[in-house]
């Protein structure tokens, strides 16, 4: 069966990272005999840095705005039009973050530790990442909302992807991390209600108070973290190397969006950002966006066993050194993947070893 997957490109090493996309989705689709139709969209979306040079503060903000319009709407279009994945390369967050507070996205990671799993859930459809800003000579002011109703949702959902994520139901910590001291007491009354009603314990901690029991006592063997951006996008560097050794660089992720209309659409994106310094030079890690085009094509185009394929083809690479310089080696962002899509094959998980056979039962 065909299925469909968005395109998002924007500047910087965009381009480059939405080729290797498009050339690992369809090795991937080739080694498991399926299809997949990526449709991009059809503008190239401004990075911070390309912005500066277009002129004036005006002129910056009616670009801000039209990109996170154009990026809207294609979200929406694709919705509507089935489609359940869109990867998008990284883009200007002033506009990213529009676009997530009209959809009311959520972004989605877990971090394995060897003991624990921490599965982070950022609230990116309200807070200081969100708001809309005013100028006055020398002075912006930034106006954003908390709301209860949004509050609400984003708990829910990290409930349900806890569910998801540990079908047995155990769940050992459940924190919130807001600078909810300054909400008039507000935000505390709507997380107690939610914890109430969903029969939950749920710690609403400061964040310094949440870094300091994660230095002193680290991760309960499964902690759900619900936060806003203010903290998760400072903290999320230091949780991949205090807890599970990793960079960012090498990292994908998942935004869900919550808003009824665009229900079902999951965006991929790399965690590391536009990387406009090495844009055109075919030295960006492609990493993530390998690792996120087998996530898209075994989550949305079934294709079983593509994620453990990739992990399996990256050690290969990872023990001949065929690697990018930010990792130590001299490869370039083309050779990675020339040599990664070469070893690329098929995983079939072992069969489950059943014991010998019972005598006694029937033929």
């Amino acid at each position: 069966m065909q299925r469909n997957i968005g395109l998002a490109v924007g500047r910087g090493t965009g381009p480059e990272l939405a080729d290797v996309f498009e050339r690992t989705v369809q090795n991937i689709g080739q080694l498991y005999s399926t299809t997949a139709v990526i449709t991009r969209s059809p503008r190239i979306y401004h990075s911070y840095f390309s912005l500066l040079p277009e002129g004036d503060l005006e002129r910056i903000r009616q670009l801000t705005e039209e990109d996170a319009a154009h990026y809207e709407q294609f979200c929406r279009d694709q919705a509507v039009s089935g489609t359940s994945a869109i990867f998008r390369t990284a883009m200007n967050a002033q506009s990213l973050y529009l676009v997530r507070q009209r959809l009311r996205a959520v972004k989605v990671d877990v971090i394995q530790a060897q003991k624990a799993s921490l599965l982070l859930i950022r609230d990116a459809a309200q807070g200081f990442y969100t708001g809309e800003n005013s100028h006055v000579p020398g002075v912006v002011t930034r106006t954003m909302t908390f709301s209860r109703e949004i509050t609400d949702q984003v708990i829910s959902f990290a409930l349900r992807r806890a569910r998801d994520e540990w079908p047995d139901g155990e769940v050992r910590e459940i924190i919130m991390a807001y600078k909810f001291h300054l909400l008039d007491g507000a935000f505390a009354e709507w997380v107690a209600d939610a914890a109430a009603r969903h029969g939950v314990d749920i710690a609403l901690c400061q964040p310094d108070t949440v870094n300091r029991n994660l230095i002193e006592r680290g991760l309960s063997p499964r902690t759900v973290i619900i936060s806003g951006n203010e903290w998760a996008d400072i903290m999320h560097a230091v949780l991949l190397d205090r807890f599970a050794a990793e960079r960012q660089e090498s990292r994908f992720t998942e935004n869900i969006h919550l808003h009824p209309e665009v229900s079902g659409l999951v965006e991929y994106q790399t965690v590391h950002g536009s990387a406009d310094d090495l844009a055109g030079t075919n030295r960006v890690n492609p990493m993530a966006t390998v690792r996120a085009a087998a996530a898209v094509m075994e989550r949305h185009v079934h294709c079983t066993g593509a994620t453990k394929a990739m992990e399996l083809a990256l050690d290969s690479l990872r023990s001949r050194e065929i690697l990018t310089s930010d990792l130590g080696g001299s490869h370039s962002t083309t050779a990675v993947v020339d040599a990664l899509l070469d070893v690329l094959e098929p995983h079939v998980a072992p069969a489950a070893d059943t014991g010998p056979a019972d005598p006694s039962a029937a033929p």
